[in-house]
């Protein structure tokens, strides 16, 4: 799957009703995900073992884990639950029929768009496992690095400018709308500053 190596294929369902009773899950959590998702299954381990490749400082493997859904209308916090109480690195396959798309949890859910599952490919590029998994969750998350920054710095810093230009249309919006000058002018200065923040002038 994903166009890794060969020898990096497993098979190894996860019980669902085994996860619910290691993680005592309440009935409702249960039900959610039950609504959503169909099986749980290993289909890959990259580690040293199976790859050409060293242990990372804190990735000593990951996994692929194929989520078969029931519909394309999935509840994300089901995802993340997922990748919450499996205690390892996770690249999941979401699928449904015909179709799949990338995700992983990494201060947030992040995934790419629906695609034919055929044609879905992983590389693996890194010198170590952590190289590797950082720059599967930077593809993944569309992530544009900024020299000197660590991952988590970068994905902070992307969500900091993402509700930054929120603020900004939703305050020219309101800019447009008010009547009253004085009103106007108080508006035009504070997306002004927060324009400011965004673009660090």
């Amino acid at each position: 799957m994903l166009g890794l190596p060969q020898n990096t294929e497993m098979n190894k369902q996860l019980p669902k009703k085994a996860i619910y009773t290691k993680f005592q899950m309440n009935t409702a959590a249960k039900e959610k995900i039950d609504y959503d998702i169909s099986k749980l299954s290993i289909v890959n381990e990259i580690s040293p073992s199976r790859v050409q490749v060293s242990e990372g400082e804190s990735v000593k493997s990951f996994y692929v884990l194929l989520v078969s859904l029931k519909h394309k209308d999935f509840d994300e916090k089901n995802i993340v639950t997922i990748s919450k109480i499996i205690p390892q690195n996770m690249l999941m396959v979401l699928e449904y029929e015909q179709e799949a798309r990338l995700a992983v949890y990494h201060t947030k859910l992040m995934m790419t768009p629906w695609q034919k599952t055929e044609d879905i490919t992983v590389t693996l590029k890194g010198l170590d496992l952590n190289q590797i998994w950082e720059n599967i969750i930077v593809q993944i998350g569309e992530i544009n690095m900024d020299a000197g920054n660590t991952l988590e710095e970068q994905i902070a810093l992307d969500e900091q400018k993402a509700k930054l230009q929120k603020e900004i249309a939703k305050l020219e919006k309101q800019a447009r709308a008010e009547k009253q000058p004085k009103k106007k002018f108080e508006l035009v200065q504070k997306i002004n500053q927060f324009k400011k923040e965004l673009y660090n002038d």
